[in-house]
């Protein structure tokens, strides 16, 4: 705790600066993560998800992104109590949250979100629609079987992507943030794992990054030119751990840039643990790397605050508090702009007030039984 505290007045100092991310200034450095949490029945955000969120904005974290919300294509999800952004009921519940989150002096995106071949047949809240992605296959060790998108397909999910994006704006949220991340549906474009596909959208980095970055084009046309787009994006997959979508900084430049040219605005850089180097010859993590290539503000996140792997925490372990002087380091020489916190928020909703005030002494270890409520 020694070391927590010693960093606590330097980290309110650094935390504390405003970001501009395209129109949208947020007030701190502080950004909640998106985290699935499925107290949603009917797809439909209630009175107690609304208070989870503005309890943390009004706790002083700066951003939220909340948890994956999904599309309207049928195929996008595989539970009745995920989220949905779409449905008249289902906006008017977010539309709830969203001023919510502003009374409380924060600001908010939704995660916009389709998960693909990670569904399997017969999964709610469409029973009957099929698990879809780019070649019907799944990630190494994922039991699902379906089919490889038509050009209908394609086209009808770049249709929902934007109309959710519209239909953010115009409910009042702040910006949008797209899922291409952990093994779903963007991400199996994105990475030749599960992207087999021998037409203009398979091949070379840039060619299976084609999907991804009209789904980008879609969403800024559809919304006000200074409203913020984020996209999320990960080398590992849910499935499998190991693997990555780019082996060197030039084969990473090859898909950020034609994102960053369809009109992403921020990039928010997943990966594990935030102080691992991502490539050889450099303490840049993967967020360093992304705004060093494509000039973006960028997010980082991994187990912020917390010493170990988020992964333990689905098999009930839990973590201890871990100091913050190296991420305050990099954020002070601008590797990155932002910091996403997960679990040491869910523990905690007064995180970011305990950091912000000087009290990092108060900070609580995380217990795993934290995934089981919504407080």
């Amino acid at each position: 705790m020694t070391v927590i505290a010693s960093s606590a007045s330097r980290a309110a100092e650094i935390l504390s600066r405003p970001v501009a991310l395209n129109g949208l200034t947020v007030p701190n450095r502080i950004v909640m993560a998106p985290m699935t949490r499925q107290f949603s029945p009917g797809g439909i955000p209630g009175e107690d998800v609304l208070s989870y969120y503005a309890r943390r904005a009004a706790a002083g974290v700066g951003l939220i992104v909340t948890e994956g919300t999904y599309v309207g294509h049928e195929s996008a999800g595989q539970s009745d109590r995920v989220p949905r952004f779409h449905g008249d009921e289902q906006l008017a519940g977010w539309a709830q949250v969203a001023d919510a989150v502003h009374a409380a002096g924060g600001t908010i995106v939704p995660q916009l979100w389709h998960i693909g071949m990670v569904r399997k047949a017969g999964e709610p809240p469409f029973a009957d629609a099929p698990p879809v992605g780019p070649s019907g296959i799944g990630t190494e060790g994922a039991e699902v079987t379906g089919r490889a998108m038509t050009r209908q397909d394609l086209d009808d999910v770049i249709e929902a992507f934007a109309k959710a994006a519209a239909d953010a704006e115009r409910i009042g949220f702040d910006g949008v943030e797209l899922h291409g991340a952990h093994g779903y549906l963007l991400d199996q474009f994105l990475w030749a794992g599960t992207n087999r596909r021998t037409d203009a959208y398979g091949g070379d980095p840039v060619a299976r990054t084609k999907f991804a970055a009209e789904i980008v084009a879609a969403v800024r046309a559809v919304v006000s030119p200074e409203f913020p787009v984020l996209f999320r994006y990960s080398q590992w997959k849910q499935q499998q751990y190991d693997a990555r979508l780019a082996e060197t900084p030039e084969e990473l430049e090859a898909i950020l840039a034609p994102l960053a040219a369809a009109g992403v605005d921020a990039f928010h850089a997943s990966t594990r643990r935030y102080w691992l180097p991502e490539f050889e010859d450099s303490d840049l993590n993967l967020a360093g790397w992304t705004k060093k290539i494509t000039g973006r503000p960028a997010i980082t996140v991994g187990s912020v605050g917390l010493d170990g792997d988020f992964v333990g925490s689905f098999r009930g372990e839990g973590s201890p508090v871990k100091g913050i002087d190296n991420l305050l380091d990099r954020l002070e020489r601008d590797e990155f702009d932002m910091v996403a916190v997960g679990r040491a928020l869910l523990q905690d909703p007064d995180w970011a007030a305990k950091v912000l005030a000087d009290r990092c002494d108060e900070l609580k270890p995380y217990d795993a039984a934290a995934l089981r409520t919504l407080s």
